[in-house]
């Protein structure tokens, strides 16, 4: 049994890079950008008008003109026009190309339009309401980066300059399989001695998040149907996540058989709670990873978060997120284990806060369902107290 620290870095330090691809724009959404983004022209292109109202030369103000002849209208989607006389104006439309002979904007609100004149109200400043070409960014700039995880701001970029594909980074195929003889469907009614699936579709859902679609498959506690489907699974998957069959029962066949197929360990058992029979390794030659986490639910639950997570966004090019919470209430860590401990999550005065939800054990699954995350308590002789600030895993 190792250590938690030892553990985790064994893990971050075996991640493979899974590759590009190009995906269309739209499904690009959430994944990790993998090239970068240049402008393809001067943003904004043109001088365009922010606001409804009328383009000026601000030398007709300089010289005592508030009342302007109206020449035209420049309106949004159409060429450059040209203001022919200084002491006129033409109206214009937000988002239209600043006429030529005109340098400012007077919006309408400042206004008064009467039978082709326009009379200023309110007087402006030279150059207002104009986003002038290239000051967001110049011809040939890098707009994004590789590395960035791609939101609904970074498709608007992605559509501005052209990018109707886009190189992200590749996520890795991942097979989730499930065992145990006494798990039966989600629409099936269990027996006594029976219970429904529940941790492979936790597990299904929390990869979804993350873009993945993994594919599900049941065992029975037989070892020679756990060998074949492993064997098989590893021909394709480049993750193979497995709940149960990992600790020291007459029917954890999971090591035994993982051993067998020439898997490396690099290391079973750490000492945390809950997950403590969890199990890492992998297989050199079709280079699959291999996480094969307890049965117990939120031991299951747990695991993900802490370790295949930051191996996933490590293996992305991505920086993990390292948080920590404010305790609400004192807590002792008194055992020989590294303890993640359910937590409820809440804003006070500008901090993130923790509260501890009460379980019943690494087998109590409806705790799930409450709670934001888990924070991690190292052994300590003394308690840790209300107020102090501890790591925290968000689920």
């Amino acid at each position: 049994m190792i250590l938690f620290q030892e553990a985790y870095k064994k893990v971050l330090d075996n991640t493979f890079d899974f590759g590009d691809e190009q995906v269309a724009i739209l499904e690009s959404m959430g994944r990790v950008l993998a090239e970068n983004i240049l402008a393809d022209r001067d943003f904004p292109p043109f001088d365009r008008a922010t606001k409804d109202g009328i383009a000026i030369n601000y030398f007709a103000i300089e010289d005592g003109c508030t009342r302007f002849k109206i020449e035209g209208v420049a309106a949004a989607g159409t060429p450059q026009q040209r203001l022919s006389n200084v002491n006129n104006c033409l109206e214009i439309m937000t988002g239209a190309v600043v006429p030529e002979n005109a340098d400012s904007v007077i919006m309408y609100e400042h206004l008064t339009i009467q039978e082709g004149w326009a009379t200023v109200t309110k007087l402006p400043n030279k150059g207002q309401d104009i986003h002038y070409q290239g000051s967001d960014s110049p011809k040939g700039a890098v707009l994004l980066e590789p590395g960035k995880q791609i939101s609904a701001g970074a498709i608007n970029v992605l559509a501005s300059v052209g990018k109707s594909e886009v190189l992200v980074k590749k996520l890795p195929k991942v097979t989730v399989i499930s065992t145990g003889n006494e798990l039966v469907e989600v629409h099936e009614r269990p027996l006594p001695h029976q219970i429904r699936k529940s941790n492979s579709l936790s597990l299904k859902a929390a990869l979804q998040k993350q873009g993945i679609n993994a594919a599900l498959i049941h065992l029975t506690d037989e070892k020679e149907m756990i060998s074949k489907a492993i064997r098989k699974v590893m021909e394709t998957s480049d993750v193979l996540m497995l709940s149960g069959g990992v600790s020291k029962g007459k029917f954890d066949f999971v090591p035994e058989v993982l051993e067998e197929l020439g898997v490396e360990k690099v290391f079973h058992r750490v000492a945390q709670r809950p997950g403590k029979p969890f199990w890492f390794g992998l297989h050199q030659e079709s280079r699959t990873t291999i996480f094969s986490f307890p049965g117990n639910p939120v031991s299951t639950f747990a695991n993900y978060h802490i370790y295949f997570l930051p191996w996933l966004y490590k293996a992305l090019r991505v920086d993990y997120p390292e948080r920590k919470v404010v305790l609400a209430e004192p807590i002792q860590n008194k055992t020989d284990l590294t303890l993640f401990k359910q937590v409820r999550t809440f804003w006070k005065n500008g901090s993130l806060h923790a509260h501890l939800i009460v379980e019943n054990g690494s087998g109590d699954l409806t705790s799930l369902a409450n709670l934001n995350g888990f924070i991690r308590l190292e052994p300590r002789d003394g308690i840790y107290d209300k107020g102090e600030l501890v790591p925290f895993i968000k689920t």
